[in-house]
């Protein structure tokens, strides 16, 4: 198989585009689509910008730190820092946790930590002891999107980068859909606004499929974390990975049809569902932005708490 560009050893077949590619032109084809990605996703005109790259040091946030360094580091009026949300899981976190920490030495990009346990005074494991009956990402969703803005905002930080790929944002798009929550599908990320208390997230990699950033961090040397979450059979979301998975092979290219979908058809409804001028509470416990009087990661502790005296 020959490189469609150069016409050399190819390594790698675009099955959706028909093409095929060298090493040189695969690396360069998944650059030039997270460039356009960045451009169209951060705000430059503001003067300097601080951007917060949540890496957890598996593969998709490791090409995410990886890729936007390689991209803007030479920009004067841009700061990149890093950090890791540590939920507390036995066996898997640990891993991930030296790998970002390495990455992030070798690049000379600041790192840091926030925990569950210091902040919440539980790890995700003493939690799903305590509480059998919820799955792990109901807990575990709400309190990271939580302590990324917390740690994000606490360092001044203009967007926080996550390492979405497109077979995870397509699986994303079709659980909001599947579950008519129209509000939801209308906040996802990426954002374009700012509201007070609120870091706006960004997605550089969310038009790259999984397989596509494995590989670039293969071919870059990136020393990544290939394990899986011990709590991962539990989710939702397994069973529209196989949905999407099976649409792919019979009609290559239906993840970025789920995408494109989402991105001509989110501006129709987000002002309907996203009032960007709304001045959201306080939370009365923590003080984190909230709609109501009390956070959903407050309210879901409280529950656990109970459980906890009730055991």
């Amino acid at each position: 198989m020959e490189c469609s560009i150069c016409g050399t050893t190819a390594i790698y077949e675009v099955k959706y585009n028909g093409s095929a590619l060298c090493k040189k032109h695969f690396m360069e084809y998944v650059e030039k689509r997270v460039k356009r990605e960045i451009r169209g996703q951060i705000d430059f005109s503001k003067g300097k910008v601080k951007i917060s790259v949540a890496i957890s040091g598996g593969k998709d946030s490791s090409v995410t730190l990886f890729l936007m360094h390689k991209i803007l580091s030479e920009r004067r009026n841009l700061e990149l820092t890093a950090f890791t949300v540590d939920e507390g899981i036995e066996g898997y976190r640990s891993s991930g946790l030296e790998k970002a920490k390495k990455l992030s030495k070798t690049l000379g990009i600041k790192h840091e930590v926030i925990s569950y346990k210091e902040n919440y005074g539980y790890t995700l494991d003493e939690i799903m002891k305590i509480d059998r009956k919820t799955i792990s990402c109901s807990h575990c969703g709400p309190m990271r999107r939580q302590l990324m803005n917390r740690i994000s905002e606490y360092n001044g930080s203009d967007y926080v980068a996550l390492g979405i790929n497109l077979d995870d944002y397509a699986q994303s798009i079709l659980m909001n859909i599947a579950k008519g929550d129209v509000a939801r599908y209308a906040r996802m990320a990426p954002h374009s606004y700012t509201r007070e208390g609120l870091v706006p997230r960004i997605l550089p990699l969310r038009k790259i499929p999984e397989k596509e950033v494995v590989l670039y961090a293969i071919l870059s040397g990136i020393d990544f974390d290939s394990s899986w979450c011990p709590y991962y059979s539990m989710a939702q979301r397994n069973s529209f990975r196989d949905i999407i998975e099976k649409l792919e092979k019979e009609t290559p290219g239906t993840k970025f049809a789920i995408v494109k979908f989402f991105d001509e058809t989110r501006p129709a409804i987000r002002d309907s569902y996203v009032n960007e001028n709304m001045k959201l509470n306080s939370c009365r416990t923590c003080g984190a932005p909230t709609p109501g009087d009390m956070c959903e990661v407050c309210t879901d502790l409280g529950q656990i708490r109970k459980i906890d005296r009730d055991t």
